[in-house]
């Protein structure tokens, strides 16, 4: 007969997961994923923080996006965000009593990061894959830069393996 026993992890300490964040893309990856946030947050009464990050294009203004001011099409893309985020939350979050919503404009990546540090997030869930294409060789991977420089631990998922 074999006894087992709980250990504690990391020397005698137990992990508090109480505030997970959720960087949202609005791709169909991240509803394949969010069951995932879920099941956590419930296990550990954890606070879920849904963060969408709206890229800042002036940087590629005059150069891509020649029609439209950049400020303009800012203030569009902040309230396009703010609806989808809307909805998101009624529809796929019923369930889920703690969360708190955010959108924020700049760097996806740089905003993530200063998202973790300021909320003092204890476990960051994504996506290994949101953007493609175009979109990719111009902003980069986000989770590999979140990967590399978070303070708190990432889950990654990558939502191609996701049934």
């Amino acid at each position: 007969m074999t006894l087992l026993t709980k250990q504690k992890v990391g020397g005698g300490k137990n992990v508090e997961i109480k505030r997970i964040l959720f960087p949202v893309d609005f791709t169909e990856h991240a509803s394949k994923i969010l069951p995932y946030v879920l099941s956590i947050a419930e296990k550990y009464d954890a606070m879920i923080y849904l963060l969408h990050v709206v890229e800042d294009f002036s940087k590629w203004g005059g150069l891509y996006i020649p029609h439209i001011p950049v400020d303009r099409f800012q203030a569009e893309a902040l309230k396009g965000a703010e609806k989808t985020l809307d909805k998101v939350c009624q529809e796929q979050l019923q369930g889920c009593p703690n969360f708190q919503k955010t959108i924020l404009f700049g760097d996806p990546a740089t905003e993530i990061l200063k998202t973790i540090e300021a909320e003092g997030i204890d476990l960051v869930i994504m996506g290994t894959h949101g953007r493609k294409g175009l979109e990719l060789v111009f902003f980069g991977s986000v989770a590999e830069n979140v990967v590399k420089k978070s303070p708190a631990p990432v889950l990654t998922i990558n939502p191609y393996k996701v049934k």
